[in-house]
């Protein structure tokens, strides 16, 4: 809950940030001249961008939420079984164990979006972010049927 909440509060933000930009973008268009209207047309671009930026990245997280949620009422999210330091940070040597063993579930069963979901579980915890997402990214097209790219 808590992450949703900071999402939440990120995303009203950056909206806000990005209404708050296109508004000085307009002025600058306003005034008419050629170089504000130019240096306006660009600063229009960055809010654009962001709120396209924004949508993709929320679209994703809700995604991958569907399939936590369809997963866990399979009873097949993965088992934290990871090893922490004192500090309560994840061992190193015990997520690359683990993300061995979901390597292996998703070759052997390289079409099934519930093992490239754990092998992306695994890749987080591993603090591989890029590999984390593209694994998720092909999880959440594997599931809707979509055709997917190599990882």
């Amino acid at each position: 809950m808590r992450a949703k909440l900071s999402y939440a509060v990120t995303a009203a933000v950056l909206v806000f940030y990005f209404v708050l930009v296109g508004s000085r973008g307009v002025m600058l268009i306003e005034s008419g001249t050629v170089v504000t209207v130019t240096f306006g047309v660009a600063v229009l671009i960055l809010p654009v961008i962001g709120l396209w930026f924004l949508w993709k990245n929320t679209q994703f997280v809700r995604r991958a939420n569907a399939l936590a949620a369809e997963l866990d009422a399979e009873g097949g999210l993965p088992v934290d079984e990871l090893k922490r330091t004192p500090g309560g940070r994840i061992d190193r040597d015990s997520a690359d164990e683990v993300f061995a063993k979901r390597k292996a579930e998703t070759e052997a069963a390289p079409d099934d979006w519930r093992s490239w979901f754990r092998l992306a579980v695994a890749y987080h915890d591993a603090r591989d972010t890029p590999r984390a997402r593209k694994a998720m990214q092909r999880a959440i097209a594997l599931h809707d049927g979509r055709p997917v790219q190599q990882l």
